[in-house]
């Protein structure tokens, strides 16, 4: 799974799968507890597609073109595509990953808005445990 800067945009958090789309990596511990975060919410928050990578013990989130340019959420990184390449695929992109949430019509990918929160939320909950006696 590609890495680079990471960044938040407002734009829409729908892309028809025709439409590139950004992708947020992170560590694997943190995107898992994220993704419990998001899906356990009060408003049951829309995850769009993750991928895992194993080979890296990495998530990564499909967000929308554009995300990256105000991506600055510590510990992770923004791909920008620009429109060039990464789009919604059937398949996950990188060889050796796989789908943790595989693509859905209903929610092509994830609100950058919503994911720093609970990227935020995910790296206290970390913090917490491991100082914890």
């Amino acid at each position: 799974m590609a890495t680079g800067s990471r960044t938040t945009a407002t734009a829409s958090s729908t892309a028809p799968a025709d439409e590139p789309c950004d992708l947020v990596t992170v560590p694997a511990r943190q995107g898992l507890e994220a993704v419990d975060i998001l899906r356990r919410g009060a408003d049951q928050e829309a995850v769009g597609p993750v991928i895992h990578d194993g080979a890296c013990d990495t998530l990564g989130f499909l967000v929308p073109p554009g995300t990256a340019q105000g991506w600055d959420v510590p510990g992770s990184a923004c791909t920008r595509t620009d429109g060039r390449g990464l789009r919604i695929p059937a398949e996950p992109p990188v060889s050796g990953s796989g789908w943790l949430l595989p693509p859905a019509e209903n929610i092509p990918v994830t609100d950058p808005a919503v994911l720093r929160a609970a990227l935020d939320q995910a790296a206290r909950l970390i913090e917490a445990a491991d100082n914890c006696c």
